[in-house]
């Protein structure tokens, strides 16, 4: 039983004190509840309590399988994430939620079905174009495939190379299947820089053709000629909700993204020297271009573009067509403004998301939320308290249909976290990005402490979720 907290329940109502009984992992009673003998009691006096934390878009699939702990999950407060994402996941999806179960991890999981999974299942290496009709015909049985086996959305990287050749026809065949099995379309959308309002206009498009729920994940405007238009941007949401559709966003709280170092050429002209060099000035250098990972050449990690170029005696352009060539590399950019994030996260149905995940070599993956609440609440003040944890809980829970999660009310289950307002905080930063937050005191998954400051329990009760339906084989959990 937890007593004095300051319950901020995910609703977006008013924070207010309460006790909460916990029994058989879920939540019993809330409110001017008394303790009894038989309670274990944890005095929460100056801290808040709230649902756990729901990450919408998460890059642990293989990460969950090798660390089923997810310390740098659970010490941000997450219990459930969803993978699968950017048009990647698993496969066969039963069989990877199959090896879940058997061995959980700390969290709840939910899985995507990737559109660019299927599209190489189906067209191997000759991807570079687009889809025949037979051939989105055996895709769609794929998602199908997939969805029966336990996913929950289908997932898209239209920026990408696999995906990105696809026509948005094809893209609405598949979403219908996804729709018609419960299921919404969640994409990293064509194009997060110069043509970001096409790559939004698509989404509704899809929306509106496919007849399901969209969200276009970690929104964003990340070119100077973009900058500073977010309201544009919401703008074109709102009217679609207007008309109807259900579309909804969600965010990471950084101005750098992660991805590979090919997304900063979207003709994917990589060897032309005039829109490499203007994909380097659209995001406002090469000094704003951190390499993280580069297989060919270690010794670039965590180095800008422009240091290693120079180092070397040659122009960043050079250099960028070199790594290219050498079979590419994962960057760090520095590429989006603080006036259109925080449009984004004060828009009502922005979720707060990490597109982080295990051992992530950017300071997302270990601190997204600690960072809203450390950064965006309590020092800039951009959400109040319960605006936040309400992007963090209920709103996500309803995405998912989660019913029973995102909420800390009577016959709810018990995933719960204890923070302390005043000092957490994330401690990630681009040059030392696995670094724990402070701040998060305890986390329950399923009624079962998982996470005890500064450390995990060892407990994984995590479940395998697929919401509204039983897959085939599949024992039914709640």
């Amino acid at each position: 039983m937890i007593v004095n907290a300051n319950l901020v329940d995910g609703s977006g109502a008013p924070a207010r004190p309460a006790a909460v009984r916990v029994t058989n992992g879920r939540i019993a009673e809330v409110g001017d509840v008394r303790p009894t003998a038989a309670d274990r009691v944890i005095d929460a006096r100056g801290l808040v309590l709230a649902p756990g934390f729901i990450d919408t878009h998460n890059h642990s699939t293989e990460g969950l399988l090798t660390e089923p702990l997810a310390a740098s999950q659970i010490s941000q407060g997450i219990t459930t994430v969803v993978v699968g994402q950017d048009g990647s996941s698993p496969w066969p999806i039963g069989e990877y939620l199959d090896r879940l179960r058997r061995d959980p991890p700390s969290l709840n999981v939910l899985t995507a079905v990737g559109h660019a999974t299927v599209r190489r299942l189906v067209m191997g290496d000759d991807f570079a174009r687009p889809a025949r009709a037979d051939e989105v015909t055996r895709m769609e049985a794929l998602v199908e495939q997939g969805m029966r086996e336990g996913a929950i959305a289908l997932s898209s990287g239209l920026e990408y190379e696999v995906g990105g050749y696809a026509t948005t026809d094809e893209v609405v065949a598949l979403a219908r299947v996804a729709g018609r099995a419960g299921g919404f379309y969640i994409s990293h959308v064509r194009d997060e820089a110069d043509k970001a309002f096409d790559a939004m206009r698509e989404v509704v498009t899809i929306a509106e053709r496919a007849g399901l729920p969209v969200q276009n994940t970690h929104i964003k405007l990340g070119t100077a000629g973009v900058w500073r238009r977010a309201a544009e941007a919401l703008a074109l949401f709102d009217a679609a909700r207007a008309k109807g559709l259900d579309v909804t966003a969600d965010a990471y709280p950084y101005d750098a993204w992660s991805s590979t170092i090919t997304v900063l050429v979207p003709s994917k002209r990589y060897e032309d020297a005039v829109d490499v060099a203007k994909g380097l000035a659209d995001v406002g250098g090469a000094q704003n271009v951190l390499i993280t990972r580069h297989a060919a050449h270690p010794d670039y990690e965590f180095k800008t573009l422009d240091a290693v170029a120079t180092g070397l005696g040659i122009t960043p352009v050079a250099l960028f067509m070199q790594i290219v060539k050498a079979g590419g590399a994962s960057v760090v950019c520095t590429a989006m403004v603080d006036e259109d994030i925080r449009a984004f996260y004060r828009w009502p149905w922005t979720m707060v998301s990490s597109d982080g995940g295990i051992g992530m070599r950017h300071p997302r993956g270990a601190g997204s939320f600690p960072r809203v609440l450390g950064r965006f609440v309590r020092e800039r003040k951009w959400l109040t308290i319960e605006e936040a944890i309400h992007k963090m809980t209920g709103l996500p829970a309803a995405r998912l249909k989660l019913t029973d999660r995102g909420a800390v009310r009577p016959g709810s289950l018990a995933d719960l976290v204890l923070f302390d307002p005043a000092t957490v905080i994330d401690r990630s930063t681009f040059s030392e990005p696995l670094t724990l937050s402070t701040g998060i005191r305890n986390v329950w998954v399923n009624g079962a402490l998982v996470w005890d400051e500064p450390r995990p329990t060892g407990a994984k009760p995590g479940q395998v979720l697929t919401p509204g339906r039983t897959p085939r084989g599949a024992v039914a959990r709640p």
